[in-house]
């Protein structure tokens, strides 16, 4: 880990946010891949890592996001944590748009969201799971981004775990698209392909961050606020629900502490 560390404090933050967010995208891809094994998941397995997805999205927006736009921020009281408040805001109202205006499934395949498509059920549920990518691969973004213009409680260190921690919670979103998609019949191939695909906006998502950041550093700490509103917003509109569509709702739950755990340990260890 000392060494991905060492090589990416020598590449500009453009390239080191688009090879952390590749490491993203090639995670989500071994998840899709399980579709080669196995045509169903166990449930409880699912819920539980959909809980760890969510575990880990709110710990990066609390230790990788939002502490560091509060703390580079002057001043006291309100006007200290005003930029990190209008951010976080602007993220999720951000999400809440495209959740409304782009069509998709919810993996259950129970509600379709956004205005109406003729699109098939294939590509609903790909732009599902790509919706919550993108705050993601933005987050990997930014936090480059704000090691590379010095803020203090920004680490590469803390981008990299970032990266892995998100890295992890791609496996199952990766299982969770090719899978329903391999029991809709369609092939063990195309499932796969559809599963990383649901990713390869983390890239793209992690670059603009990082040149955004790069060109307008004084909006950083607005920057960094508004991935971790994105991100919060996708769990609770997203995540959580669907880790509880299930009976047996306390696999989700321990998921969620545990991917909350290790992201937090992760943040603190690798800063």
């Amino acid at each position: 880990m000392d060494f991905i560390v060492r090589y990416l404090s020598d590449l500009s933050p453009v390239l080191a946010a688009f090879y952390a967010s590749l490491f993203t995208w090639i995670v989500t891809a071994a998840g899709a891949s399980v579709v080669f094994f196995s045509k169903t998941a166990n449930r409880n397995f699912l819920d539980c890592m959909l809980g760890f997805t969510g575990g880990v999205m709110v710990a990066a927006s609390i230790w990788s996001l939002l502490i560091p736009a509060i703390e580079m921020q002057d001043g006291e009281g309100i006007l200290k944590v005003l930029p990190a408040v209008i951010g976080f805001l602007l993220g999720a109202a951000f999400l809440l748009g495209l959740d409304k205006v782009l069509p998709h499934f919810h993996v259950n395949f129970k509600q379709v969201e956004g205005v109406k498509s003729p699109w098939q059920k294939t590509t609903l549920l790909i732009l599902a799971i790509t919706l919550h990518n993108i705050p993601e691969g933005l987050a990997v973004g930014v936090l480059f981004g704000a090691v590379a213009a010095g803020v203090p409680d920004a680490s590469i260190g803390g981008a990299v775990a970032l990266a892995v921690g998100i890295g992890l919670q791609n496996f199952p979103e990766g299982i969770a698209v090719s899978m329903p998609l391999r029991r809709m019949g369609v092939s063990r191939i195309k499932s796969f392909y559809y599963g990383q695909l649901s990713a390869v906006v983390e890239p793209m998502a992690a670059v603009l961050g990082a040149l955004a950041v790069g060109i307008f550093t004084p909006l950083l700490p607005y920057a960094l606020s508004f991935a971790a509103g994105a991100m919060m917003f996708v769990v609770v509109e997203e995540v959580i629900p669907e880790a509880q569509q299930n009976k047996n709702s306390d696999w989700a739950t321990i998921g969620f502490i545990g991917g909350f755990i290790i992201m937090m340990t992760l943040d603190v260890v690798l800063a």
